[in-house]
């Protein structure tokens, strides 16, 4: 069963933003972009590399360079279980 995104967070899971830039196929001077997210664990970064990884091997454009930020969303330190209702009126 796979993880949901809050359950990630707290297990230190961030998200990982990369920016591919690449050659078209067909047109080897014009360059495109494509933007992947995922969360992943820094420094590693396993599922950003696994992508690359499936690019080089499984896609025709080849590419140029690759551009990635990474932020934790949430920790186990800045999440708190709040138990009660505040009632105003």
């Amino acid at each position: 069963m796979e993880m949901s995104s809050t359950e990630m967070m707290l297990k230190g899971y961030g998200l990982t933003t990369a920016e591919f830039t690449y050659h078209m196929p067909d047109h080897a001077h014009v360059l495109n972009t494509y933007v992947w997210q995922d969360y992943d664990l820094a420094p590693d970064h396993a599922r950003l590399f696994g992508f690359i990884e499936f690019w080089q091997r499984e896609l025709d454009g080849p590419l140029h360079s690759v551009r990635f930020s990474h932020r934790k969303m949430i920790g186990p330190g800045a999440w708190r279980n709040v138990k009660g209702i505040l009632n105003l009126h």
